[in-house]
């Protein structure tokens, strides 16, 4: 899977290439969708597949105060996109000249610069200065370039389209569930793991401490979760999303407990991934009381998770 960016430059290899095209935060079951199909296209007209996306998000770039709600980061996307079938992810740097470009000259650009043969999105896609392109901008201006444009219907889930949009709010509302149903698996964070103030170690709790960075942040409270470490290995665990109320200062973090797991992650590249919300974060009169809930929140993950007991 190769990571391109325009000024890197389109290997020959990758011209002549099926480009999925949309921001594909999340990569949900209507990213994937838009992302099947070009896969399909590309080994019936056996040509290349590229996934392009967008870095920033362009909402960060018109709204930059707007809080975090990233759902993947790039790294995760990548990794998406290689799963999904495809040969190499394009990104886009959304900053001022992309969003002065036309329609009409974003399309051309994909032609010349990228070499795109074929493009998919979703019927909702939109691109160009102001928005003005849309999926059917799209296929005209494509064929003008000799470029053959396709989108492909949004998929629906009880009744509504999947949508960015819904996950990040089953997320607020502490539903992970959810948003493991439309995401087709569960929210994760990806980071290296940073040195704490080794609080969690006094209680009999060592965490691995994540920061949240550009990710939507979940409601605040304890959850059962799966880490999968630098080496590819997985583990059941629990983890805090919040500023633990109990200490001073707050200090917002993702502190995951791996059951029946030691040894030393600091600085490295982990992902954990909310399966099940267990309860809100509390503020606890005293550490005894703090940790009795921990022994109980540990207990009930495991029971979710179907992990052993403690040995």
């Amino acid at each position: 899977m190769q990571r391109l960016t325009l000024h890197s430059g389109i290997p020959d290899e990758l011209r002549g290439s099926i480009v999925a095209l949309g921001n594909f935060d999340g990569f949900h079951l209507g990213h994937q969708a838009v992302v099947s199909r070009a896969v399909a296209r590309g080994h019936h007209e056996r040509r290349p597949v590229v996934v392009a996306t967008f870095d920033p998000h362009p909402v960060h770039y018109f709204k930059p105060d707007l809080p975090a709600f990233q759902l993947t980061s790039l790294d995760q996307r990548e990794d998406l996109f290689a799963h999904a079938g495809a040969d190499a992810m394009l990104v886009f740097e959304f900053g001022p000249e992309l969003a002065a470009t036309s329609a009409e000259d974003f399309v051309a650009m994909l032609g010349t610069r990228v070499g795109a043969a074929g493009l998919v999105t979703g019927e909702d896609f939109t691109f160009g200065r102001g928005r003005s392109g849309n999926a059917g901008t799209l296929r005209a201006l494509g064929e003008a370039h000799g470029i053959a444009a396709e989108a492909v219907h949004s998929v629906e889930i009880d009744g509504a389209p999947v949508s960015s949009s819904r996950i990040r709010a089953a997320l607020v509302g502490g539903d992970p569930g959810t948003a493991t149903h439309l995401l087709s698996r569960p929210f994760a964070v990806r980071g290296a793991v940073e040195r704490g103030d080794q609080r969690g170690r006094t209680l009999g709790y060592p965490t691995a401490n994540l920061g949240l960075g550009d990710y939507q942040r979940p409601k605040y409270g304890i959850y059962a979760v799966r880490v999968t470490l630098p080496d590819g290995t997985e583990h059941a665990g629990v983890a805090s999303v919040g500023v633990r109320p109990t200490f001073d200062p707050p200090v917002e973090l993702l502190e995951a407990f791996l059951f029946d797991w030691t040894g030393d992650l600091y600085g490295q590249t982990s992902e954990v991934a909310l399966h099940h919300y267990l309860r809100p974060e509390a503020k606890f009169d005293s550490v005894e009381a703090l940790r009795a809930a921990m022994d109980g929140d540990q207990a009930r993950a495991r029971d979710l998770l179907g992990a052993p007991a403690p040995r």
